[in-house]
C-alpha cells in the first residue's frame, strides 16, 4: 500500500487519500463582492475530478476590510453562503472532501478602507499603516471568525483552516516582530496567544465536534521573531484545544528574501509532529509521487498540501500514483483515458 493513496479520518471525516489542494489566493471576485464566480467552480471542482482527497479554498475573508486583495472570497455575510453550498456539492460528487480557509489579512490587506493589526506598523512602504485594534476590534473580528465557522457549517464544508500564516492577522498577534502591544494581547507568548484562543474558542461554538486545521508559518527567518520554542508551545496549546492538524508553512510575516528549494518546510513540519504528537500538513515544493510518499513513510507529516504544482496539472495526483507504481480509480467519465 502507498501510504500517499491510504486513508485518514479527522473526528469522523475521512480523506480517501493524504492529498490536499492547498489555499492558493485566485483574485478572481471580479465583482469585488467575495462571492463564487463559474471560475471557481471550475478550478476546484476540476481538482476532485482529478482525485485530490481534500480541497481546501483560497482565503477567505471573515471580514471585508480582511480581504488580502478586493478581488479575494469572502464569508463575512449570509450572501456568500449558497454559492459556497452548490461548489461543495459539485466538489462531493466526486468524493473530495472540502475545506475552507477562514482568514483575515490584517496589515497584509489591499482594500481600499482602513486596515487593522495589533500594532500600527506597516508592512512595508508600498502598504498602508494600519489601525491599531482597540480590544473592542478585536471582540469584533472574534465574532466574525464565529459567524464563518456557522456559514462553513451551512456551506456543508467538511473541515475548516484557520489562516494564521504568512503575516497576515493571526500570525501578526502570535509574532513579537509585529505584535507590539502592551495589553493582555501582547507580550509574552502565552498573551499573544490570547487571540487565537479566543478565535478557536468561537469558531468550535458553531462548528461543533468537526475538523479544525490551522495553517502557521512555524519559520519566520528572523532572529527576533518567534523560535522554534516558541511554536512548539503554540502546537502544544492547540492541540490541548482541539486542533486535529498544523498545517506547517513559513515565513511573510516581515520582508525577508526567502531561498526555497523541494521540500525546505518539511523539516519544522517533521520536529512539530515528532516532539507534541500532533498531526501536521507538510507544504512547500513537494512536486512529485516519490517525495511526498517519502514524507509519509517516515512519519515526517500527515497530509501532503500541494499548491502550484496543482495549479500546473489538476490531475497531479494520477501522475504522482504513476510514478510509485499504483493504481487508482479514475471517474466514470474518465475511465478510457486513464487505461
Amino acid at each position: 500500500m502507498r501510504k500517499l493513496f491510504s486513508t485518514i479520518e479527522f473526528k469522523g471525516v475521512s480523506l480517501k487519500n493524504r492529498i490536499v489542494m492547498s489555499p492558493m489566493c485566485m483574485y478572481s471576485c471580479e465583482q469585488r463582492d467575495g462571492k463564487i464566480t463559474p471560475f471557481h467552480m471550475t478550478h476546484y471542482v476540476s481538482r476532485a475530478v482529478g482525485q485530490v482527497g481534500l480541497i481546501i479554498t483560497e482565503a477567505t475573508a471573515v471580514q471585508p476590510e480582511g480581504r488580502i486583495s478586493p478581488q479575494d472570497l469572502g464569508i463575512w455575510n449570509d450572501g456568500h453562503v449558497e454559492g459556497l453550498k452548490k461548489l461543495n456539492e459539485q466538489i462531493h460528487t466526486y468524493g473530495a472532501k472540502t475545506g475552507i480557509q477562514l482568514a483575515h489579512a490584517g496589515r497584509k490587506a489591499e482594500v481600499d478602507s482602513d486596515i487593522y493589526a495589533p500594532s500600527p506598523l506597516a508592512f512595508d512602504e508600498s502598504y498602508k499603516t494600519p489601525v491599531e485594534m482597540t480590544t473592542g476590534d478585536i471582540e469584533n473580528t472574534v465574532e466574525a471568525f464565529k459567524n464563518g465557522a456557522r456559514r462553513a457549517r451551512q456551506a456543508n464544508f467538511d473541515i475548516i483552516e484557520l489562516h494564521g500564516a504568512h503575516g497576515y492577522l493571526i500570525s501578526q498577534f502570535l509574532s513579537p516582530l509585529t505584535n507590539k502591544r502592551t495589553d493582555a494581547y501582547g507580550g509574552n507568548r502565552e498573551n499573544r496567544f490570547r487571540f487565537l484562543r479566543e478565535i478557536i474558542a468561537a469558531v468550535y461554538s458553531e462548528w461543533g465536534e468537526r475538523p479544525l486545521f490551522i495553517r502557521l508559518s512555524t519559520d519566520e527567518y528572523h532572529e527576533a521573531g518567534n523560535t522554534l520554542e516558541d511554536y512548539l508551545y503554540f502546537a502544544n496549546q492547540l492541540k490541548a484545544l482541539g486542533v486535529d492538524l498544523i498545517d506547517c508553512s513559513s515565513g511573510g510575516v516581515v520582508p525577508i528574501s526567502i531561498k526555497p528549494y523541494p521540500g525546505y518546510q518539511v523539516k519544522r513540519c517533521e520536529t512539530i509532529k515528532k516532539k507534541t504528537s500532533i498531526a501536521t500538513g507538510a507544504v512547500g515544493l513537494i512536486i512529485n509521487g516519490p517525495q511526498a510518499e517519502e514524507i509519509l513513510q517516515n512519519e515526517r507529516a500527515d497530509l501532503i498540501f500541494i499548491g502550484r504544482t496543482l495549479l500546473r496539472n489538476p490531475y497531479w495526483a494520477r501522475v504522482a500514483a504513476e510514478e510509485i507504481r499504483y493504481q487508482i480509480e479514475a471517474p466514470k467519465q474518465y475511465i478510457r483515458g486513464w487505461k
